[in-house]
């Protein structure tokens, strides 16, 4: 098996910026699809009581993906220190040096970050993890996406059917 570089992708695969929400795989953040930022969000599946395989991807600006990032070098700094035993839970998602810029721009992603029902797209998605990360063990790796076409699902998990922001 080849070792890939932490900052190689695969041929076919695109960047994984972030991951805000995982339950058995990421659900919501934000990756790059045909080389722009998205927000990704997982659909969940009445049908099957649980999350498929199908994400509606919404494309974000510049402005928002820069704040995006800067956010998430902040819940970075955490998730390393918490796992590396310097900060406790109750200081989650960032450290007292971070909280009160977390904060300016948690108001910020939680009116942005969402899905765009009327300029989505839905896609299946494949995540693998890029390279031999040293990170302590339970930090999030860098992780890269395949986007698919969903076959059957597209009609039942379309945009217009669904809630925005």
């Amino acid at each position: 098996m080849r070792v890939m570089k932490s900052d190689e992708l695969e041929i076919g695969y695109e960047r994984v910026f972030t991951v805000t929400d995982y339950y058995d795989g990421p659900r919501q953040g934000i990756a790059n699809f045909n080389g722009a930022p998205h927000f990704y969000d997982c659909i969940f599946s009445d049908q099957e009581d649980g999350y498929s395989n199908s994400y509606r991807l919404s494309p974000i600006s510049i402005q928002i993906f820069d704040l995006a990032m800067e956010d998430w070098a902040i819940w970075e700094r955490w998730e390393c220190a918490f796992y590396n035993g310097t900060a406790t839970q109750e200081s989650h998602p960032a450290l007292p040096r971070d909280r009160v810029r977390h904060k300016e721009i948690k108001v910020t992603l939680d009116k942005e970050l969402c899905t765009d029902v009327k300029n989505c797209i839905v896609c299946t998605a494949s995540f693998a993890v890029i390279g031999d990360s040293q990170l302590p063990k339970g930090v999030i790796r860098p992780l890269q996406v395949r986007w698919g076409n969903p076959e059957s699902e597209t009609e039942t998990f379309g945009c217009n059917s669904l809630r925005g922001c």
